[in-house]
């Protein structure tokens, strides 16, 4: 678990980093370089879950390339869920508890589960942002690597969040 104190939020508690798939950690379809480490290093704080509705068809390979990232670092597999679409990825964060979860996405189906979670970070990547997402974000940043960082450096987090 992720636990922090916010200045104008107080205690946080974040058990749980739901993940879009394509356009947040993945580009075209393929898992970006770096992500994959990133998140093994986060699995061993929160569950780590992806959603996707496999636009292209790659999920299955990039939920492999992650089970051996994840594997070799000793840290939990992350949990893969199918979705058709946003209502899918909103029931979902609610079904974990929205309290103690991180939504990261860029689409306009991650707006609904973005609004549902404690935190939500937008990320605007090659693939761009849809302007619902960007309006249910409780951060905004320029890539997964970033969005991921934060979690992982959560004094970057703690700045921004902050009242």
């Amino acid at each position: 678990m992720l636990a922090l104190v916010v200045p104008g939020r107080g205690s946080v508690e974040l058990a749980h980093l739901v993940c879009d798939m394509n356009g947040t950690l993945a580009e075209d379809g393929d898992l970006l370089e770096g992500i994959a480490g990133r998140l093994a290093q986060l699995g061993k704080q929160m569950q780590i879950h992806v959603v996707t509705a496999d636009t292209y068809g790659t999920a299955a390979r990039n939920e492999e390339q992650l089970r051996i990232v994840c594997v070799a670092a000793d840290t939990p597999i992350p949990r893969w869920e199918r979705v058709v679409a946003g209502d899918d990825k909103e029931a979902y964060v609610r079904a974990l508890g929205p309290e103690s979860v991180v939504a990261v996405g860029n689409g306009a189906n991650d707006a609904r589960m973005m609004q549902a979670a404690r935190l939500s970070i937008c990320v605007i990547g090659s693939e761009g942002a849809h302007g619902t997402a960007l309006l249910a974000a409780d951060i905004v940043t320029r890539s997964p690597l970033d969005a991921l960082d934060m979690l992982l450096y959560p004094a970057r987090l703690v700045a921004t969040w902050r009242h």
